[in-house]
């Protein structure tokens, strides 16, 4: 079946409405007529072609949430009409350690929710920004937020689970002091997430236009990373320093920030590298830089749930699909508090 997406046809040409095609649903399908889809920094990195393999024509999006317009034969866990959200991957092998230990996410054979094999035409996976998707029910999750909350919840499935997962895996929680670098489309999440936790949370920022945003999504402090005496008075403190930022800069900031045994985790995914840090900031504290990629099937799901217990949902501005381009020039200087949604009923007008 053909429907209606937005894309681009090479890297040096803006996104345009185009004509995909979608595969009839199989016998482990779930077919989602999609409501709303993110706009992810990732989106832009790969289809201006800033990360190496881009597949042409590139349709971007992995914050989908919609509704479920038909299931395959043997489906069992959805039905029409429920509401439903992808993330960041619709395949994995399936059988190796990592899927096995609900950890899809680091599987060799991951598949993309766009830019990624498939046997569907053109032979690559095509993403969100488009009317509909069909998805292996494995890789479907279950949306327990109220309907009208649906856009605002697109996000938690990329920047949601980006940060949800380093912060559990380190055990983000009461007695434990927690920082997110960088207030933006994952830092706000951040923020929010490890705030309700239970963690103390210390927001940083260049910015200090942004302290009180900060406070006001649950920071308990706040602090301008420029101010040296602001840095300093923090020094050796930190559990856990979430790093959301998606530029090259000096990490030796942040780490001398950790305490004995203290990481900091890179989730922001600059397109070109980071200065080498002080390997003795490292070796004198037993300190350890690590990184984090989104999270498995479960721990997204367990994303979602918590998010829904807790009223949490990403800061968006919904836009129409026409205006993706603008997002994109805006995003790049930063400016949209905090995540751009697009409203995929606009595709059709």
């Amino acid at each position: 079946m053909t429907v209606k997406a937005y894309g681009a046809h090479a890297a040096d040409r803006p996104l345009e409405p185009m004509d995909i095609a979608r595969r009839a649903p199989g016998p482990h399908d779930v077919q989602i007529e999609i409501a709303y889809c993110g706009i992810c920094h990732s989106d832009l990195h790969q289809v201006r072609a800033e990360w190496a393999g881009t597949l042409w024509p590139c349709v971007p999006g992995h914050e989908i949430v919609g509704r479920v317009s038909a299931v395959g034969g043997h489906v069992k866990g959805f039905r029409e009409g429920d509401l439903v959200g992808v993330g960041c991957m619709v395949d994995s092998c399936q059988h190796c350690d990592d899927c096995e230990a609900g950890l899809e996410n680091y599987c060799d054979g991951m598949v993309g929710t766009y830019n990624g094999p498939t046997d569907d035409p053109p032979g690559h996976t095509l993403g969100g920004y488009s009317q509909r998707i069909v998805v292996h029910e494995r890789y479907v999750l279950r949306v327990k937020h109220p309907e009208e909350q649906l856009a605002a919840v697109a996000p938690l499935l990329c920047a949601g689970i980006t940060t949800y997962s380093p912060l559990r895996h380190w055990q983000a929680g009461p007695g434990r002091k927690v920082g997110v670098v960088g207030i933006g489309g994952l830092g706000h999440m951040g923020i929010k997430l490890a705030h309700a936790m239970g963690a103390h949370v210390v927001a940083f920022t260049t910015s200090e236009s942004k302290r009180e945003n900060a406070k006001a999504l649950g920071a308990d402090e706040v602090v301008v990373s420029r101010n040296e005496i602001e840095m300093a008075a923090h020094a050796k403190s930190f559990d856990l320093i979430l790093n959301t930022v998606a530029a090259p800069h000096d990490l030796d900031a942040f780490l001398v920030l950790l305490k004995r045994d203290g990481t900091m985790t890179l989730v922001g995914a600059p397109a070109t590298p980071h200065p080498s840090p002080n390997v003795f900031n490292l070796i004198t504290k037993r300190r350890s830089i690590a990184g984090s990629m989104i999270g498995g099937i479960p721990e997204t799901q367990e994303m979602l749930d918590f998010c829904a217990e807790h009223g949490i949902t990403a800061d968006i501005e919904l836009i129409r699909a026409g205006d993706i381009n603008a997002a994109y020039e805006r995003m790049l200087k930063g400016d949209v508090k905090y995540r751009f949604v697009i409203d995929n009923a606009s595709l059709s007008t």
